[in-house]
């Protein structure tokens, strides 16, 4: 493997900020000072530049197998290198989805062969698979996707009593997609009732509203209390969701956890006008009042981790009519300078940022020697330039999908460098798949 010494770097770790070099070698941190003297190295002269942990991005649908004609793990990966995302963890509603060991191996046989990020995927559930679902090598597996309001796929778990035995056997983390059913057809037949097929996308946070979000939100951290469970409530999207959660005692003592996701902090209702269906998301964008209380939850710790939820659809099935055009957008390229930019803004410090993308999924995850700028863990790393300003624009996007809902957007802040494993693996545009991610490990 090379070896590149960072120089003058200003290292963003475990709430600090401090100038230094940074050794790696051997695909680790090998060796962290003032000033280091390393002969054999390639040197980046990285001075007035921010050296970061790689991201950890809990969510992610990176669409294959089955979704193909959307997005692949080799095409996302990519992306989500090039924009200082070195980890993942994907959701298993593909097709076939991942509700058995076999159809879960696959897709890390997939991943193996062809990404360049480090990768991981949830097992999924339905009604019916609760054997193979207790399988699951939770030293090898992130944790168990159960979707409590339907998405993308066919994966909707409603049965109270197969909740309940999931919630009271499954030993690692469960993570849920909350969103109350019957309230959601609900307010969706009265929007048929009025509009037919031509519901305007505005109706989107009204027919997926907070209490269809808060009912299922509060059931599954019922259920989790009553069993002793360690739940993750994924992409927090209301005000009134956040008061659930505590910040009373430190994330590694926590078994009631929640995600909240860049989209619903950047976007609000007053977004749908202009970007239409290309904002439409499950659970929805909804007020500025949402997205400021999400915000604030964050910054006072009642939400521990930022993700991106990235969901790629085709720019044709996304320009369908609201009900049949997909939930979900791509967001892995974007998420960080878009988070640099709420920096830039004032919103949050770039301490926060690392703290809850890097530090807190390894920590809430249990991922042994990722996530931190430590001697010895792995040279997961990105440098950031927060004065290198570049507009999105489809030449330089590189999802498969070819659209972001950020296109025309001018970001202040630019990824330059990106390493996977002490792998060099995005420079300034160019990325180089000459080595390949690793399987994530977790401690249980």
């Amino acid at each position: 493997m090379n070896t590149y010494l960072i120089t003058n770097a200003k290292v963003v770790n475990e709430g600090t900020i401090t100038e230094t070099d940074v050794l790696i070698k051997n695909g680790r941190i090998e060796k962290i000072a003032a000033s280091i003297h390393a002969p054999d190295a390639a040197v980046i002269d990285a001075k007035g530049q921010y050296l970061m942990p790689g991201l950890i991005d809990d969510q992610v649908h990176f669409r294959e197998p089955g979704l193909t004609h959307k997005a692949h793990i080799k095409s996302e990966a990519r992306a989500a290198v090039a924009g200082g995302i070195t980890s993942f963890m994907e959701m298993p509603n593909t097709n076939p989805p991942a509700t058995t060991q076999e159809l879960l191996q696959d897709k890390y046989d997939i991943a193996a062969r062809s990404s360049l990020a480090n990768y991981s995927f949830f097992m999924g559930t339905s009604n019916d698979n609760y054997e193979e679902v207790m399988q699951t090598d939770l030293k090898n597996v992130c944790g168990l996707k159960i979707f409590m309001g339907s998405s993308t796929g066919n994966m909707l778990v409603d049965r109270r009593e197969t909740l309940e035995k999931i919630f009271a056997n499954f030993g690692g983390l469960i993570a849920t997609h909350c969103e109350d059913e019957a309230t959601i057809r609900a307010n969706m037949a009265e929007a048929v009732a009025k509009y037919g097929e031509q519901i305007p996308i505005e109706m989107h946070p009204i027919i997926r509203n907070a209490e269809a979000c808060y009912k299922s939100s509060s059931m599954a951290i019922e259920l989790a209390k009553s069993h002793g469970t360690r739940l993750h409530v994924l992409h927090i999207s209301t005000a009134i969701e956040t008061g659930l959660f505590d910040n009373s005692v430190p994330l590694a003592q926590k078994k009631i956890t929640a995600e909240a996701c860049t989209h619903h902090l950047w976007f609000s209702d007053a977004d749908y006008a202009t970007k239409g269906t290309l904002i439409k998301w499950n659970p929805a964008v909804k007020t500025a009042n949402d997205r400021d209380a999400i915000l604030k939850a964050l910054l006072d710790d009642r939400i521990d981790v930022l993700a991106t939820d990235h969901a790629p659809h085709t720019k044709e099935e996304k320009s369908n009519l609201y009900a049949k055009a997909p939930a979900g957008g791509p967001l892995v390229q974007h998420a960080l300078v878009a988070l640099l930019e709420m920096h830039h803004q004032g919103k949050i410090s770039i301490e926060t940022i690392v703290q809850k993308a890097a530090h807190n999924p390894a920590i809430l995850f249990r991922i042994p020697e990722r996530g931190f700028i430590r001697e010895g863990y792995y040279a997961d790393l990105v440098l950031v330039d927060l004065d290198k300003p570049w507009m999105v624009q489809p030449t330089n996007i590189l999802y498969q999908c070819g659209w972001s809902p950020f296109e025309g957007q001018t970001f202040r802040s630019a990824v330059t460098h990106t390493f996977v494993n002490g792998h060099l693996a995005y420079h300034n545009g160019v990325l180089n798949d000459g080595q390949l991610g690793m399987r994530l490990r977790f401690e249980h």
